[in-house]
């Protein structure tokens, strides 16, 4: 299985991943700052900035598009827990 780093700027710390993995389940687990609530892509709390490597992470979908949209994210925020990992990246929460 293919392999991506992803670095948490907030705490300096990179982990090697499976890639599919989602942003929020690495955050959770090794305590990064990014926060949530549903879980769903519903609600934009872990919304993040991708810092570097925003290109190796799945495309938003429709859904996650209009959440950022209604939170005005800039261009390179994402749903942590609707943004998989597919290359290498770094993020820091929005």
């Amino acid at each position: 299985m293919a392999k991506a780093k992803i670095t948490f700027t907030d705490i300096e710390q990179t982990v090697n991943v499976p890639a599919g993995t989602r942003v929020i389940e690495v955050s959770e687990r090794i305590g990064a700052g990014i926060i949530y609530g549903c879980r769903e892509g519903d609600c934009g709390t872990c919304m993040m900035h991708v810092e570097e490597g925003w290109n190796n992470l799945t495309e938003p979908s429709v859904l996650e598009e209009k959440v950022l949209r209604e939170n005005m994210a800039s261009r390179h925020d994402r749903l942590a827990c609707q943004a998989q990992i597919l290359g290498d990246c770094k993020v820091k929460p929005a």
